[in-house]
C-alpha cells in the first residue's frame, strides 16, 4: 500500500527559537486512519499546519498524495480537507451556503455543490437549519458546520485538528460513523484528538509526540500490549497509621509481578498476569496487618500507554507564533505561506 503522507526529518523553529517540531519522521499509508497525539505544545498543530500548506517547515521533507507541500502548494490543496482548532466558517451566510461557497472556491458546479451540501448538513443534523445564519448557531453546530465544510470536494485526504472539541456525545458518534465510511472508502485520515478513547477506537494507528519529537508509534493494541500490566487501585481503610500508604508500597515493591508503583496514596499498581498474582498480593498485604478497603482493577488504556511515555505534568501551550490562516482563505488564495 502507498504512502498517502510522508515526512522525513521535519523542523519548525519559530522566531524566537521555540523548536515546535524537531525531526519528526511519520509515514502514513493510504486509507488509514492515524492520530496524533501529545501533550499541549507537543508539536502536533504546527505539523498539522506544515502538512496543510498554511505554515512553511524550516528543514525536513513532507509530502501528501506524493506532492511537495512547499513546491506544489496548489495540488496540495486541491486533493485535501482540512478543519483546524478555530473555527473557520462566514457568520454572515446560511449553513448552507456557506458549504456550497467551500464547493464552488474548489470548482465544483453550483448542482453538485449544492446536492453535496445537502448530504452533509444530513450527516451532521443541520439539515433543519440550513438556511439560517450561521450567526446565530450555537458552539457546537459551528464546530459541525465548520468540520463537514472540509468534506465538501469529497478530498482523499483529510486532516483534522481537535475535531469534536465542544461536540456533545451525539455529533461526536455520528462524526466517528462518518470518518470511519470514509475511511472504508479509501479516504486517508490524518487527527489530533484530547479525547485518547476516540483514538483508540477509531485510529489504526498513532503516534504520541513530545517536545516536537517523535516518543512511539503504531497501532493502538500493540502499544498498550507493550506496558504489559493492569492497572490495580487500592484503597486502604482510614483507621490505618498515616504511613500505611507508604508500608504498603514498600511490600508490594517486592514482588516480580508488580511492574512499577505508579502512585502511592491510593496505591496503584502496574500489574503482571492480573488474575494469578492479584490474590498473592492481597495476602501478603493482609499479613502485614495493612488493612484493604477497596480494590479496583482496569484493563491498560491509551490513557496509560500516553502517561507512560509523556508523563504525568499538564504543561502550558508555549504558542505556535502568528495566527493560522482560515481555510476558507487557503481555499481563495494561493498566497505565500506563513513563516
Amino acid at each position: 500500500m502507498s504512502d498517502a503522507i510522508e515526512v522525513q526529518d521535519l523542523v519548525k523553529v519559530y522566531p524566537g527559537g521555540n523548536r515546535a517540531v524537531d525531526g519528526l519522521s511519520l509515514r502514513i499509508r493510504a486509507g488509514e486512519v492515524f492520530g496524533l497525539l501529545g501533550p499541549n505544545g507537543s508539536g502536533k498543530t504546527t505539523t498539522v499546519r506544515i502538512l496543510v500548506t498554511l505554515l512553511a517547515r524550516t528543514s525536513g521533507t513532507a509530502r501528501v498524495g506524493g506532492h511537495d507541500v512547499t513546491a506544489d502548494i496548489r495540488k496540495v490543496r486541491e486533493i485535501i480537507g482540512y478543519a483546524g482548532q478555530t473555527i473557520g466558517i462566514d457568520d454572515d451566510l446560511t449553513a448552507r451556503e456557506n458549504l456550497v461557497l467551500q464547493g464552488r472556491l474548489h470548482r465544483m458546479s453550483g448542482v453538485a455543490a449544492e446536492k453535496r451540501a445537502v448530504e452533509l448538513l444530513e450527516i451532521m443534523s443541520l439539515t433543519q437549519v440550513a438556511d439560517v445564519r450561521a450567526a446565530r448557531f450555537s458552539g457546537g453546530m459551528r464546530r459541525r458546520l465548520d468540520l463537514v465544510q472540509a468534506l465538501v470536494h469529497a478530498p482523499p485526504v483529510l486532516f483534522l485538528d481537535e475535531p469534536t472539541t465542544g461536540m456533545d456525545p451525539q455529533s461526536r458518534l455520528a462524526l466517528w460513523q462518518y470518518l470511519d465510511r470514509l475511511r472504508r472508502d479509501g479516504v486517508t485520515i490524518l487527527l489530533t484528538t484530547q479525547y485518547l478513547e476516540e483514538a483508540d477506537r477509531a485510529c489504526d494507528r498513532v503516534a504520541i509526540m513530545d517536545r516536537g519529537k517523535l516518543l512511539r508509534s503504531g497501532s493502538p493494541a500493540a502499544m498498550k500490549d507493550e506496558l504489559g500490566a493492569d492497572r490495580v487501585t487500592f484503597t486502604l481503610t482510614s483507621a490505618l497509621a498515616e504511613d500505611a500508604y507508604d508500608r504498603a508500597a514498600h511490600v508490594v515493591g517486592r514482588y516480580p509481578e508488580v511492574a512499577r508503583v505508579e502512585q502511592v496514596e491510593p496505591l496503584v499498581l502496574s500489574v503482571r498476569d492480573t488474575g494469578a498474582a492479584l490474590p498473592t498480593i492481597i495476602r501478603h498485604l493482609e499479613s502485614e496487618y495493612i488493612r484493604i478497603l477497596t480494590v479496583r482493577n482496569s484493563a491498560v488504556t491509551l490513557d496509560d500507554v500516553f502517561l507512560r511515555y509523556t508523563g504525568h505534568k499538564v504543561r502550558a501551550d508555549p504558542g505556535l507564533g502568528r495566527p493560522a490562516m482560515s481555510a476558507a482563505f487557503a481555499a481563495m488564495h494561493g498566497g505565500k505561506v506563513p513563516q
